[in-house]
């Protein structure tokens, strides 16, 4: 296995890329509105996007269509974009999105529920974002990546929700896909040790019933097997040598102090 680690230049050009990242998911979220379709969601995302000065990291990524990955309710993560797709009030919506900026790629997901949602989904986006940041806690060198994922699983498992073991985060870089894969779940060997320098997207996937997931015939679009709501709560990191740093925090995270 090979994971890189970043030079100095590289990591200000991560950085650069996750602050625009952050940035276009303020300004996304903030715009999500019942009545939009979910095409209406990804032209807007893509026109966010170039306005900075970036390319999206999806479009056309191993034949995916779109700009912005929009997975609602019951689906995971790779919806696709569809015009006939209107989002109503209630429904909860996981935006996962990429940009290259000076050849580099950051990489983010957010859930965002749309006006009055019930306390259940309401929950759930709290654990899965809360989920991150108890793997933050051992994301240090030193540590294995495996204490990283163990972390993730467990706080959410402990709280009866499904851990989604069929799809993991990445290392990224000048590819958006990179070594190490990054699972939210502990595994029985302790995996790499973490090196400062290297660049990871963290993906928390979790569902409010099984963990078990499907995909539909369009070949990307996943869901939960039982149907049950699923969010989706991702970040671009560096590994140093003290508290991992977090590349696309949004605005009002920064604000609320969430890290």
């Amino acid at each position: 296995m090979s994971v890189t680690i970043k030079s100095a230049e590289e990591l200000e050009k991560m950085r650069e890329a996750g602050k625009i990242l952050a940035q276009v998911h303020q300004t996304l979220g903030d715009s999500l509105h019942e009545g939009m379709s979910t095409l209406d969601i990804d032209r807007l995302g893509e026109e966010i996007i170039r306005s900075y000065g970036c390319e999206p990291s999806f479009l056309n990524y191993m034949g995916y269509p779109a700009s912005v990955c929009v997975s609602v309710n019951d689906e995971v993560v790779h919806g696709i974009p569809n015009e006939k797709h209107i989002i109503k009030n209630g429904d909860i919506v996981s935006l996962d999105i990429g940009v290259i900026h000076k050849g580099y790629h950051s990489d983010a997901a957010r859930t965002h529920g749309i006006g009055e949602i019930s306390p259940e989904a309401k929950k759930l986006i709290e654990v899965t974002r809360e989920s991150f940041f108890q793997g933050m806690e051992y994301a240090t060198a030193g540590r294995h990546l495996n204490d990283v994922s163990k972390a993730i699983g467990n706080y959410a498992s402990s709280l009866g929700y499904g851990v989604v073991r069929d799809l993991v985060g990445h290392g990224i870089g000048s590819h958006l896909h990179e070594e190490p894969e990054v699972p939210n779940f502990g595994k029985l060997r302790r995996g790499i040790k973490l090196k400062a320098g290297m660049t990871l997207a963290v993906e928390p996937m979790i569902n409010i019933g099984t963990p078990n997931v499907v995909w539909m015939d369009d070949e990307w679009t996943v869901v939960t097997e039982d149907g049950s709501l699923s969010a989706h709560y991702e970040n671009t990191i560096i590994i140093t040598e003290g508290r991992p740093e977090i590349l696309t925090l949004t605005p009002d995270e920064k604000k609320n102090l969430l890290y």
